[in-house]
């Protein structure tokens, strides 16, 4: 059985990708949702309880369809002493913005609760990112006629979701800004273009696939329909809009000058994300071990702090490549600059 919801049946083909640390809200989902787009609700770093609020909230703007994303658990590929390590590194931070250090500490992003929300609550497309559900999983949400996503950001990868029996695939290139959704927490970010992993996986598998990773314009999205794709997932196009939880730092940030690239980094999470070069990133990028969520934990108190004093040198700024590009807006106008 196949989830309900078509995702070819968008009227704009355009999905508000999931930003988990505070962009993503319950207005930003809406409001793509509401202008023929899809809107996700981000998952991660959310307790089960905060994430069922988050759904009934969003369904109270819109009566669209909407999207939830969850973190699939992996194990950690740090070990306590680099981790105690990096946390020795970072002893000029904590001091410098005046707080401690967090409590570096694994834990499964409270999946299986998630897991129980969502098959409750029915969003109309739940995606994954970090890996895969198991069987059961995927039918018990399947039954619950809930649509899903797998992301993958190689060919390897979305074979692997291919057998595990999702509905559809969201390709991630590799100008994407935030985590990359690799599955092997441990592993080298893919480098294969978007184009070429996107061109790839249309020709070899039989269900909708959605093209991510540094998609910022309204060439961007026609060119990765044109190779195939059903929808284009845009997160950084939407970093500015009105509806967006973006801070006041992440938001100054992204259309100040003095910031010139972004880099993939493990500095802030112990995983590779993308954001923009900034001190932070500099200063311990080459100390950073693996150790996801463990570094998160760690690192959390002090990109608080450097928010907190309107300093956007020791948090993490994601972004996509095409950040330059972007522009302020309501999500509404937004989509209609994207899709005209």
């Amino acid at each position: 059985m196949m989830g309900d919801f078509d995702l070819r049946g968008l009227t704009r083909p355009v999905i508000v990708a999931p930003m988990a640390g505070g962009p993503s809200t319950p207005a930003l989902a809406a409001a793509g949702s509401n202008a023929g787009g899809l809107g996700f609700i981000a998952a991660g770093y959310l307790t089960a309880d905060a994430l069922a609020e988050r759904i009934k909230a969003t369904r109270e703007l819109t009566s669209e369809p909407i999207g939830v994303n969850l973190f699939a658990p992996q194990p950690s590929a740090g070990t306590p002493e680099q981790i105690a390590a990096y946390a020795q590194a970072l002893a000029g931070e904590a001091e410098r913005y005046g707080v401690a250090l967090g409590e570096p500490r694994y834990d499964d992003d409270a999946w299986a609760a998630k897991l129980d929300v969502v098959a409750d609550l029915r969003p109309e497309v739940v995606s994954f990112t970090f890996g895969l559900p198991d069987d059961d999983e995927v039918k018990r949400l399947r039954q619950a006629g809930i649509t899903t996503v797998a992301t993958v950001t190689s060919y390897d990868e979305a074979e692997q979701a291919d057998g595990r029996g999702v509905d559809a695939l969201a390709v991630q290139g590799p100008n994407a800004g935030g985590h990359r959704g690799t599955f092997d927490p441990a592993a080298a970010p893919a480098t294969q273009s978007l184009e070429e992993l996107l061109d790839d996986v249309v020709a070899a598998m039989d269900m909708p696939v959605i093209a991510a990773g540094g998609l910022v314009t309204a060439d961007d999205v026609a060119g990765v329909l044109a190779a195939g794709a059903v929808a284009a997932q845009l997160g950084t196009a939407f970093l500015l809009a009105e509806e967006a939880g973006s801070s006041d730092v992440h938001r100054a940030a992204l259309q100040n000058p003095e910031f010139t690239e972004t880099v993939v980094t493990r500095a802030f999470s112990g995983r590779y994300a993308r954001g923009l070069r900034n001190r932070f990133v500099v200063d311990h990028e080459a100390q950073a071990p693996f150790g996801y969520p463990e570094v998160h934990y760690l690192t959390s108190p002090v990109r608080k702090a450097s928010v907190a004093a309107g300093d956007p040198h020791a948090t993490n700024i994601w972004a996509g490549t095409g950040f330059r590009a972007i522009g302020p807006g309501t999500v509404a106008e937004i989509m209609g600059r994207l899709v005209p």
